[in-house]
Parts: C-alpha cells; sequence; structure tokens
C-alpha cells in the first residue's frame, strides 16, 4: 500500500470520527429516538446522574433548548449596518451552549483542561456541575427544569435578582422547556434503549 494511499485512508476515517453529532438527531421530540439514534448519549446521561444527581429528562430538555443536541452548535453572527461581521453574540458553544468563563472555571473545579464542549459526556457533566451548584445557592430543586432553565439562562445572580421577570419571552421558553422535560420523561419510562 503506497504512503499517499495509507494516508488518506487516515484522514478519511479521522474525517468520519469528527463529524458525529454534528448535525441534529432526526427526531428531537422523541427522547428514545434520540438515544437509539446516538446511543452514547446513554452514559453521559448516567454519568451525569450519578455524579450529579440531575434526571437524564432534565438534560435532554435543557440540551434541547440550547443547541437542538448539535456539538458544535454557536451563537449567529452579529453584523453591522446589515452586512459588515462583528463577531457572535456571545462565546456560548458547544451541546450545553456554555461560555467560555463558565467553561474555564469548570475546567478548573471539575472536569480538568482536556473537557470539550463539544463531547456529550463532558457537556452534560458540566450541566449538571452547574445545576447542582444552582441547588446550593438558590435552593431550585434539581428537577425544576423551568427554574432550573431560568438561572442557567441568567446566571444564578441573575435568577436570583429576578431578571427573568422582564423577560416574558424567556419566561415563556422555560415553559416550554419545563413541558418538555415531562414529555421526554414519559417517554423514557416506555424505552427500552435507556434505563435510567
Amino acid at each position: 500500500m503506497s504512503r499517499l494511499f495509507r494516508a488518506l485512508l487516515v484522514l478519511l476515517v479521522v474525517a468520519s470520527c469528527g463529524g458525529r453529532d454534528r448535525s441534529a438527531p432526526r427526531e428531537l421530540d422523541n427522547a428514545c429516538a434520540i438515544l437509539t439514534e446516538r446511543s452514547h448519549y446513554v452514559s453521559a446521561f448516567r454519568a451525569a446522574k450519578r455524579n450529579w444527581g440531575v434526571e437524564p429528562h432534565v438534560l435532554m430538555a435543557m440540551i434541547y433548548q440550547e443547541s437542538k443536541f448539535i456539538a458544535n452548535n454557536r451563537t449567529p453572527h452579529q453584523y453591522a449596518l446589515g452586512v459588515i461581521p462583528i463577531g457572535r453574540q456571545s462565546s456560548a458553544y458547544g451541546y450545553a451552549q456554555a461560555l467560555d468563563s463558565t467553561w474555564e472555571e469548570y475546567q478548573r473545579a471539575e472536569g480538568g483542561f482536556g473537557a470539550r464542549r463539544d463531547n456529550i459526556r463532558d457537556a452534560t457533566d458540566f450541566m449538571g456541575w452547574y445545576m447542582s451548584q444552582t441547588v446550593a445557592e438558590t435552593g431550585i430543586p434539581m428537577n425544576d427544569t423551568r427554574n432550573q432553565y431560568l438561572a442557567y439562562h441568567e446566571g444564578r445572580t441573575g435568577y436570583l435578582r429576578g431578571t427573568y421577570r422582564s423577560k416574558s419571552w424567556l419566561v415563556r421558553i422555560a415553559g416550554e422547556v419545563g413541558d418538555r422535560s415531562v414529555m421526554y420523561q414519559q417517554q423514557l419510562r416506555n424505552c427500552r434503549v435507556a434505563r435510567f
């Protein structure tokens, strides 16, 4: 086998591995279908439950809202005068849409500097870590998806100050995240792929 052929073969294998999860699962309204299509998610959700006590349906609803399960999701670009790109709305990236500063805090505290926002296991661990701190600082129960989402979006300090109250769109979205969590929970009860 020629060196060039081997190099191309290795490149092809690496490229095919790197492309996993770069698009949304096909059936976003079906928790069992998501876990069937992306079976490696199951161990990530189990680990987050074991480490932080967060239920998979809660995480799944929040990930749906934040990234639609797209590993490398980013916020949109902003444009001056409608055409001149001036950067992204924020540094949010990955499944959890974690900001650079919050992700770095997590890496120092728990995840290590090899943790990546586009890795489902690292992202779910990050969310569990963040939510457990929310429980400690605000008293919001881990399974209160609506309020956990508000605190996740606004930050714990913003939540405690009630910044979400002036954002009717966010309160509506948080309600939808709560409803999706209930839907996913019901679906997971009958899912043979994943027993949590």
